[in-house]
């Protein structure tokens, strides 16, 4: 929600989120144990930070290569204005596509797509993304390597 402050977390919750980010299906009983807390109590903290939104979901990482997805690309996206809403909500439907972002900049939108090939990529960006109404431009950045980033330390 816009203007949302965010939630209050103390150092038990920080423990959580670390854990849970670096292993979500780690079992509450185990998680209570390793920050020291009764599993009622991890169950209740986790219920509080999933329903505050602090927790989003819990989801699996892929190595998109390994699971089929061997090219990936930066799509940016200049836009009309005022069409943020309705662009997002195509494209958070599309096949391929990861991740979208509103910017500020150069460029509106920038698009993460995973796709098998260059084939599909190009049907995503040339047949897909550049057909939804109020997208003016695209510029694609193949991506040759990522790796991930440390994130926030939730443990200090």
């Amino acid at each position: 929600m816009p203007g949302r402050t965010a939630v209050p977390l103390d150092d038990i919750d920080r423990q959580i989120l670390s854990r849970l980010l670096k292993d979500g299906r780690v079992s509450v009983r185990a998680l209570a144990e390793d920050v020291h807390i009764s599993r009622a109590n991890a169950y209740t903290r986790i219920g509080r930070l999933v329903a505050e939104d602090v927790i989003t979901g819990f989801t699996a990482q892929l190595n998109p290569q390994r699971a089929g997805l061997g090219t990936s690309a930066y799509v940016t996206l200049t836009i009309e204005q005022n069409a943020w809403r309705d662009i997002s909500r195509e494209l958070r439907d599309m096949p391929y596509v990861e991740h979208v972002v509103l910017l500020t900049g150069d460029f509106d939108v920038l698009v993460l797509v995973r796709a098998p090939d260059n084939l599909a990529l190009r049907r995503v960006v040339l047949e897909n993304i550049q057909a939804v109404p109020g997208v003016r431009s695209t510029r694609t950045w193949l991506v040759f390597d990522e790796v991930r980033g440390r994130g926030a330390n939730w443990t200090a």
